[in-house]
């Protein structure tokens, strides 16, 4: 069975920023599963997934315009403390996560902290970064009804 839009893909990978040092990967024995085509993993990565099978692998090199999309400047801002929590231990180089007014979840760097004030950067970490993944398909099967319908991969059993 091939990879294509609306099955579940179980997907080993590590990737890398181009040094060979590995910045994320899937644990041993716990593939990733999504559901193909719907925009859950990096377009550039899923985009050369399409059509393979369970079994292989190959490297795939994803530029910023496929990946996490360019650093924009527009994404440093200056922010009042009393946005954040009074007594959190703020400091400069942590990530934390935002809660936009959609509900999505985004990841918010902290640059500079100014009295009373902090300098965000609500980027992605690897916004401007060419990604490297090594990857091997470990299984590919049809969705079933409820993945569809809920939109992503489900576990053993059916659970989420």
């Amino acid at each position: 069975m091939k990879v294509t839009k609306d099955r579940i893909v179980s997907l080993e990978y590590r990737l890398h920023l181009g040094d060979g040092s590995v910045i994320d990967q899937s644990a041993p024995g716990e593939p990733l599963a999504y559901l193909h085509g719907r925009g859950q993993i990096v377009p550039g990565l899923e985009g050369e997934l399409e059509g393979m099978s369970a079994g292989e692998s190959k490297q795939v090199v994803v530029p910023p315009s496929k990946g996490y999309g360019e650093h924009d400047a527009r994404g440093i801002q200056e922010v009042p403390r009393t946005m954040f929590p009074p007594n959190a231990p703020l400091q400069v180089g942590m990530t934390l996560t935002a809660q936009t007014e959609q509900g999505d979840m985004i990841p918010i760097t902290l640059r500079e902290l100014k009295g009373d004030s902090v300098v965000v950067d609500l980027n992605h970490p690897l916004a401007g970064k060419t990604l490297h993944f090594d990857v091997t398909v470990r299984e590919v099967r049809d969705a079933s009804t409820e993945e569809l319908q809920h939109g992503h991969a489900h576990g053993p059993g059916g659970a989420h």
